[in-house]
């Protein structure tokens, strides 16, 4: 798997007018020896209830960070199916996290409620869970025509997917199954247990075209339909 990124050794290397380890800023000290604490904000600073209107990371980061981890798992793997356990382990806890922070910050509106029915929760991570992770919502959420228990979490350009390049020799990988997990983790968490699974279905305009798939557990459709 080859990655490309808009980093180099060079760009993160310190520059020389950067301070070296171990030493102090001239702007820090005094004549009199004494020093003067920087009050720098760090991210445990900020209120979770605060109001996010845009990506609060760059996409190079991002893309640079995620790259990282596909090429960690991958040297600790025996196969593509075990690198997509992986994936989807990693998007697990992300999910999870991800899960909490949304809800959080949705509480703290005034029409914020439990969602309690298949349709909305779905809704829910392909509108409010995706702008938090991607700074987007998915592109469109479907129920399967053929199966009672399947829906569809359509997006047409991951964020995972855009600086991966998969050789011909992993068949059918993707990196998507990180965000399989994501999904799975969300859904476990509201009390709505399914599998989730990634695939990569290209159309000519969208060739990284990814749908999550969602197979309900029996018990959320029986409960489905006492609530009906």
């Amino acid at each position: 798997m080859s990655v490309t990124t808009p980093f180099t050794a060079a760009s993160l290397a310190l520059g020389p007018s950067s301070p070296r380890p171990g030493t102090l800023n001239a702007s820090t000290s005094t004549l009199s020896g004494s020093t003067s604490k920087s009050k720098r904000s760090s991210i445990y600073d900020r209120s979770v209830y605060r109001k996010v209107t845009g990506a609060e990371t760059s996409e190079a980061a991002y893309a640079f960070l995620f790259s990282e981890m596909v090429s960690y798992a991958q040297k600790r793997v025996k196969g593509v199916t075990d690198l997509e356990r992986k994936l989807n382990e990693n998007g697990y806890r992300v999910g999870q996290r991800a899960l909490e922070l949304v809800t959080i910050r949705a509480a703290a509106g005034q029409h914020h409620r439990r969602e309690t029915r298949v349709v909305n929760v779905l809704q829910f991570i392909q509108t409010q869970i995706w702008k938090a992770l991607f700074n987007k919502p998915a592109d469109d959420l479907q129920k399967s025509s053929e199966n009672e228990d399947e829906y569809m979490i359509i997006d047409n350009d991951p964020l995972v997917s855009k600086y991966i390049s998969v050789p011909k020799d992993m068949g059918e990988f993707t990196c998507a199954s990180f965000m399989a997990g994501i999904v799975e983790a969300a859904l476990d968490g509201s009390q709505f247990p399914a599998r989730v699974t990634a695939h990569t279905v290209p159309l000519p305009q969208f060739p990284q075209r990814t749908v999550i798939l969602v197979k309900l557990d029996p018990l959320v459709l029986e409960r489905e339909g006492f609530l009906k």
